[in-house]
């Protein structure tokens, strides 16, 4: 379990700064853009906030185990054989011990604080370590348009549904997180100069460029599903589709289009070894 928590720790710290402040979990989403510009998109499952989550509490906290003086084994000078320590010797090891301990906390405690104001800073004004920190941030989603439904599930765990429909007429992201200056998009949709659209999704991945250590937070939520407790990461599984009557120009699925009621459809299914994000792009009316 040390093995499975260390893992799951580092990779913690490095989505953080890496700007993975919200991954996704279980879900389903869907994308419809028309020839007209008229645009939909879905996305109902989970989405865990690390930031949140018991494995970032315990980071912060992991400094406040109890430590206890063990005496050192003392030797003859010439001989090198092993003597018994002295009371003198025994209190100067004891010295030493303790002061490089306070030393130790002293580093730590100052870490936390960074950390917090840090994590803080992150979920915009947000306080973790707030016992209504889900909740406010809960409330702060209801509050944004598409936004349906969002339950606290607990851990940093999430239930929502998001929905929303339009004109094209700039760039969506998904998800925008109000006083959140690092979220990294689950899905984006860029409009091109010449009529075409781009469709990615960098967080449905757990490898490639655009997320380069969602690999290592697989593999801490493999280790997790295999042993009981402790601290772990997300597990993703969930399937993206996208619908059209545009012109499908380039896509990255395994099958390709086919036909549907509505028009030409892509789907992706991923999880947490999903090595190549999704991505399509579109040519539609300019």
């Amino acid at each position: 379990m040390r093995r499975t928590w260390t893992l799951a720790a580092a990779t913690l710290a490095t989505l953080l700064l890496a700007g993975c402040l919200l991954l996704p979990g279980r879900f389903t989403s869907a994308i419809d853009l028309r020839k007209d510009g008229t645009f939909s998109f879905a996305y109902r499952g989970e989405i865990h906030v690390l930031a949140l989550s018991k494995l970032a509490d315990e980071e912060r906290n992991r400094q406040n185990d109890t430590a206890s003086f063990e005496p050192s084994a003392c030797f003859v000078d010439q001989t090198g054989e092993e003597r018994p320590c002295t009371s003198n010797e025994i209190a100067d090891q004891k010295r030493a011990w303790e002061e490089d301990v306070a030393t130790t906390r002293a580093a730590a405690a100052e870490k936390k604080k960074s950390d917090e104001q840090m994590a803080k800073a992150m979920l915009g004004g947000i306080d973790p370590s707030d016992p209504r920190a889900a909740q406010e941030f809960a409330e702060r989603l209801r509050r944004q348009k598409g936004w349906k439904s969002v339950i606290d599930k607990g851990d940093g765990k999430f239930e929502v549904e998001y929905a929303i429909t339009g004109k094209l007429t700039h760039d969506f992201s998904f998800p925008t997180v109000e006083k959140l200056p690092m979220v990294m998009p689950f899905v984006t949709v860029i409009r091109r100069a010449d009529g075409s659209v781009r469709i990615d999704a960098p967080a449905f991945a757990a490898g490639g460029g655009n997320t380069p250590f969602m690999g290592m937070a697989a593999m801490a939520a493999e280790e997790k599903s295999q042993k009981a407790g402790g601290g772990g990461m997300p597990v993703m599984d969930g399937t993206l589709v996208l619908t059209t009557d545009g012109e499908i120009l380039a896509n990255n699925t395994d099958e390709g289009p086919v036909a549907g009621a509505s028009g030409r459809m892509l789907q992706w299914k991923v999880s947490g070894r999903t090595k190549d994000a999704p991505t399509a792009l579109v040519r539609i009316n300019p």
